[in-house]
């Protein structure tokens, strides 16, 4: 509750300020600044720009296949009519918070709010300003194509009560600043749990943390990045952390495929070594997990279009 506050007052003086001609330009674009740097950590492009259909910029309309049916990802342009252009930044701080849509209605999970409900106020305001500073583009994005019965939004309540706390973030006063910045970058900025932890039933954060998923859109599974020596990157150095977020290549020089090429593409290969690197310290001080996702190599020839 005391982060739902926080997050509310500072947003409010944000507004406040911008309303009232207080926030000078070189202050505006100071903020667009830092909020584009917090878009490229959140690795938005890589889910709100259909690249493979050369879609324009955060248009939406990428097609997510998963067990549940096809999910296409909005337009996230300050377009009035088929993007984000009426919302209020209230609106976008529910969203990214409460992961509820302005008409207070549920998002379904595949919208990683589970993870950005975390965010420092700070940040969503300059996502925000960011996001009002980019070009306007109009396309009506398909509705979702899903099985009976996940096409009743009201189940995601259901889902809600057992995976998610608003507010909640990954912090422990007891370590040092670059650990907690990990923690921040690699939990809710990033939301790699969103990916690397298994989908069970109320285990989007629990037993299995960052163990590995094969249920994740796409081809490839996401793998357990934990620092188990027989499972997950237990063997992998700092340093080689650091690469494969800067450049998404391995420790044994062979490259990263999937949706994590994508995130680095879009996302870490932007951030800083500073942060990087405090990444890095936060994944290899999680606890261990063994589960091992196996990769056949008959996916890894489709997802590359080697198959027959």
């Amino acid at each position: 509750m005391g982060n739902m506050m926080t997050t509310r007052m500072v947003l409010f003086l944000w507004v406040l300020a911008n309303a009232t001609g207080l926030v000078s330009a070189a202050e505006q674009e100071t903020l667009v600044a830092q909020g584009k740097y917090v878009f490229r950590a959140s690795a938005c492009e890589s889910c709100h720009t259909d690249v493979e259909n050369n879609g324009a910029f955060l248009a939406g309309g990428r097609a997510m296949e998963t067990d549940f049916g096809t999910f296409y990802t909005p337009n996230i342009t300050p377009d009035l009519d088929t993007g984000i252009g009426r919302w209020t930044l209230e609106d976008f701080r529910q969203a990214m918070m409460t992961g509820t849509r302005p008409d207070g209605s549920p998002y379904y999970p595949i919208f990683p709010y589970r993870w950005y409900t975390g965010m420092l106020p700070e940040d969503i305001a300059a996502l925000w300003a960011y996001l009002q500073s980019i070009e306007p583009i109009k396309n009506n994005v398909p509705p979702h194509d899903l099985k009976f019965p996940f096409t009743f939004r009201w189940l995601n309540w259901i889902w809600r009560l057992i995976n998610f706390k608003p507010g909640k973030r990954i912090f422990d006063e007891q370590r040092p600043a670059q650990w907690n910045r990990g923690a921040y970058l690699v939990n809710h900025l990033g939301h790699c749990g969103a990916c690397h932890t298994p989908k069970t039933f109320g285990n989007f954060i629990g037993i299995e943390f960052l163990g590995g998923s094969r249920k994740i859109p796409g081809v490839l599974p996401a793998p357990n990045i934990t620092p188990s020596q027989k499972a997950g990157i237990g063997i992998w150095s700092q340093q080689d952390i650091v690469r494969a977020l800067k450049r998404a290549i391995g420790p044994d020089g062979t490259p990263i495929r999937g949706p994590m090429a994508e995130y680095v593409l879009f996302g870490s290969s932007y951030l800083t070594d500073e942060d990087l690197n405090a990444m890095a310290i936060y994944l290899r001080s999680l606890p261990i997990k063994e589960q091992t996702v196996e990769t056949v190599e008959e996916e890894i020839q489709e997802m590359l279009g080697h198959g027959d």
